[in-house]
């Protein structure tokens, strides 16, 4: 009797033990499946930037070439043997300084004999002038006699010219390189000596689309730089084609920067230009960093509040927007979002539609230059 209570104890015990098994494992199921439904990613951390209705300042981007407002590659007009060279590379040279003398004895020489030609000339027609003037001299003496000093005068400036075109001058003030002859050296008529220019103004050409060119006007302002996004020079247009060129499409133009401090841009430098048009005014802007490019369109992240387990977070929405001209990291957007609404500017890439966020905006990336580094570091 006594073993049978003490198996069927035994057995109570087990089921016992059993459905407690089953219960805690149901139990703790239960309790896992609910910890992970409720729990919750760590918010992602991004920037963020305030959309804003901005005056706008559309432009037209060119690249364009310099030249100096006045340059040259001086040459010389007559031949003849190299007598001195009266400059240094980079010299800064005064207009009508002589640069270069070439060996001009022989026509000094031919010089002093019309000189005393002209001299004589100028004796006899004194002479003739005064007797006719008495009535002794016959008129055609007189006449034959002015001749003969218009001739030689005629003579005497000739040879002058041609000693003046020995002496290559300066032909306005600037900046002359290196010279490419040497003292002794006979030079033919047309021989390059050396590249001259003036550097206080430069002209800069560039093209422009045909169905842009309409938007282009004589003294409209052109910002001009050697990087992108970096303009520092001033200028307005001088010139534009009356033409497109059939081959490329483009029209050409032609823009002056009258400041060119220290020379910073140089003849034939590659640059980076920007025809500033007339300022539209409440245009929606964002930085270029806050559009994200999809098969299914552009779109961007909007900052919302939203509740979610009895406190306020931070959610980024997914927003497709239309957008059109960009200018100098800033995007225009047509469509899509407002202002006063809050965009993340970066870390885009970590986050999804719904995604709780953190914002961090001490780096403002907006002001990021293509090294990385903000401005002023």
């Amino acid at each position: 009797m006594k073993r049978r209570i003490i198996v069927s104890l035994v057995f109570i015990l087990a089921i016992l033990l059993c459905a407690g098994l089953v219960g805690f494992n149901l139990f703790r199921d239960k309790m896992i499946t609910q910890f992970f439904a409720n729990m919750q990613p760590p918010p992602q951390t991004v920037t963020s930037v305030k959309v804003e209705a901005k005056t706008w300042t559309p432009s037209i981007s060119a690249i364009g070439t310099a030249k100096a407002a006045n340059g040259v590659e001086l040459a010389v007009q007559v031949g003849g043997v190299v007598k001195s060279i009266n400059f240094k590379p980079n010299q800064n040279v005064e207009e009508g300084t002589v640069l270069v003398q070439l060996d001009d004895a022989v026509d000094q020489a031919d010089l002093a004999n019309v000189q005393a030609q002209v001299k004589l000339a100028e004796a006899n027609f004194e002479r003739s002038r005064q007797l006719a003037s008495r009535g002794i001299a016959a008129e055609a003496t007189f006449e034959q006699n002015q001749a003969q000093l218009a001739t030689s005068r005629a003579q005497e400036a000739r040879v002058r010219a041609v000693i003046d075109q020995k002496a290559l001058k300066a032909p306005f003030s600037g900046i002359i390189g290196i010279p490419q002859i040497d003292v002794g050296q006979y030079i033919q008529p047309g021989t390059v000596v050396a590249s001259f220019q003036d550097l206080s103004s430069m002209k800069v050409d560039f093209t422009v689309p045909e169905q842009m060119a309409v938007n282009v006007k004589l003294g409209q302002e052109v910002r001009v730089g050697v990087r992108e996004g970096d303009l520092p020079f001033k200028g307005h247009v001088i010139g534009k084609d009356p033409r497109v060129d059939p081959k490329t499409r483009l029209v050409a133009v032609q823009a002056v920067v009258e400041d060119n401090k220290d020379g910073a841009i140089l003849p034939g430098q590659f640059l980076h230009v920007e025809v500033v048009l007339p300022e539209e005014p409440n245009v929606i802007t964002v930085p270029q960093t806050a559009v994200i490019t999809s098969l299914y369109g552009d779109y961007v992240y909007a900052i919302e509040q939203e509740e979610r387990a009895g406190s306020q977070v931070q959610v980024a929405r997914q927003i497709f927007v239309k957008t059109g001209r960009r200018r100098s990291g800033v995007l225009e957007i047509i469509s899509g979002i407002a202002p006063g609404q809050q965009v993340v500017a970066s870390g885009q890439n970590k986050l999804q539609a719904g995604a709780t966020v953190k914002i961090n905006n001490t780096i403002d990336v907006t002001k990021l230059d293509a090294s990385g580094l903000a401005d002023g570091q």
